[in-house]
């Protein structure tokens, strides 16, 4: 009797496993399954621009606002990586068809672990841009540099070294743009301009947003 416990108990735990993994498990599953349901309520336009990564884009939902002469798609989503991203890249990225793509992302990456490095950044995104280059050839890419931000600056480091290299490995490729967003952040000091950054001293008030509407906009297509 105890041993058909023993094995009822396991098959419930399993069950309740292969549930949780198919109803939500994977990060952010319940966020991009929202997207498809508003995608099928509301087509979404042909020819867009699409905003896709973290949740820098994520908390910038009047984006539209800030480039009215562009149509956007805003993908940003969660407090993704780049990982993140490349997993729903089907979901977030090529259903669009965008006439071009900006993305930002990499900091989550960083702050997630002490063992991911600058490396560990610009080979996830070498891998995420081979497989929009793949399935979307003609498609420009355009992304945002890794901001510096008062909380993750002892990150600072790291990102500017990502944010070099991938400067480097865009550089020479066709139809693609680094937008650099560092420099315009920091203060006198040489550090993050704590006034445009919200308590969390991570994601940005509207003051940051507006220093990054000035920068993207001549890049955008």
């Amino acid at each position: 009797m105890k041993k058909a416990l023993t094995k009822f108990f396991f098959f419930v735990c399993l069950l309740q496993s292969i549930v949780a993994n198919a109803q939500g498990g994977s990060p952010y599953f319940n966020e991009i399954q929202s997207f498809k349901k508003e995608d099928s309520v509301h087509v979404p336009p042909q020819k867009a621009i699409l905003f896709v990564g973290s949740s820098t884009f994520r908390l910038w939902p009047d984006i539209q606002s800030y480039f009215p002469a562009h149509t956007i798609i805003n993908r940003g989503f969660g407090g993704s990586t780049l990982a993140d991203v490349i997993r729903y890249e089907s979901d977030v990225i090529f259903p669009y068809k965008p006439k071009q793509i900006v993305i930002y992302c990499g900091d989550n990456d960083l702050a997630s672990s002490d063992t991911v490095s600058s490396t560990t950044v610009v080979q996830r995104f070498e891998k995420l841009f081979t497989d929009i280059r793949t399935a979307l050839p003609n498609v420009p890419i355009a992304f945002v540099s890794i901001k510096p931000s008062p909380s993750r600056w002892h990150l600072k480091e790291k990102m500017i070294d990502a944010n070099r290299r991938i400067k480097t490995f865009l550089t020479g490729k066709k139809k693609t743009s680094f937008i650099d967003i560092w420099n315009a952040m920091l203060g006198p000091d040489g550090k993050p301009r704590e006034e445009l950054f919200k308590e969390d001293r991570l994601h940005m008030k509207p003051e940051g947003y507006a220093i990054w509407q000035k920068i993207i906009e001549p890049k955008l297509l």
